[in-house]
């Protein structure tokens, strides 16, 4: 196949188009990690919701009687009498008044904290990934990175939102030297989890007493 030709004759090099290395193109950066996640607080919905709307149907029905010419529901009647006598200071009005406030700040906290404890946020290495993982998943890596240490016959982890309590019995080797090993392969186990807040790490190492 023969080159093509310039104006004098000659041959003349295409351009050639260089493709980057996958290594050089730049990844991109890592988004900050999210919060909490949020619960959706679906059983403390329902049961207001049915709530409400079970006062609000006893309500209408009521007043629709009244205005058919019937007599009002005795809940009603008794209701606007007991008002009607009691003083604000009567010990039945301020034990109602005290539990209406309760509720009133319990769904209060409820519609202000995140809830889901149990659920670590992840760090996000994408701005629309998010990711998180259950407590009881991170016990579960570090016990296991644990019983790898030689000299570890047992481990009992309990993974916080802010700490691990690592707990390790050991049957031989020197307990200062299990809990160094320790406390660098579990640093390095939760570093590997990519949460967004690691949790700090707590290791006691203890030798098994002996029995009788």
């Amino acid at each position: 196949m023969s080159e093509p030709l310039g104006s004098e004759g000659t041959t003349q090099r295409l351009p050639v188009l260089e493709k980057p290395a996958e290594d050089d193109v730049p990844a991109p950066a890592p988004a900050p990690g999210s919060g909490r996640f949020w619960s959706a607080r679906r059983v403390p919905a329902a049961v207001v919701a049915l709530l409400l709307a079970a006062l609000a149907g006893v309500l209408l029905y009521d007043i629709a009687a009244v205005r058919a010419d019937r007599s009002a529901l005795w809940v009603r009647r008794e209701l606007a009498r007991q008002l009607a006598e009691r003083n604000l200071d009567d010990i039945w009005v301020l034990v109602g008044a005290g539990v209406a406030a309760a509720l009133g700040l319990w769904l209060i906290l409820l519609a202000v904290t995140p809830g889901l404890r149990d659920v670590l946020p992840m760090r996000r290495p994408h701005p629309d990934v998010r990711a998180g993982l259950h407590r009881g998943a991170v016990a579960l890596v570090l016990r296991d990175r644990a019983m790898e240490v030689a000299g570890v016959q047992s481990v009992h982890v309990r993974a916080g939102r802010r700490r691990a309590d690592v707990r390790a019995v050991s049957h031989f080797r020197d307990l200062d030297d299990v809990r160094t090993e320790l406390d660098a392969v579990l640093g390095d186990a939760v570093h590997g989890l990519g949460l967004a807040r690691p949790p700090a790490l707590s290791v006691r190492v203890r030798r098994l007493g002996r029995k009788g």
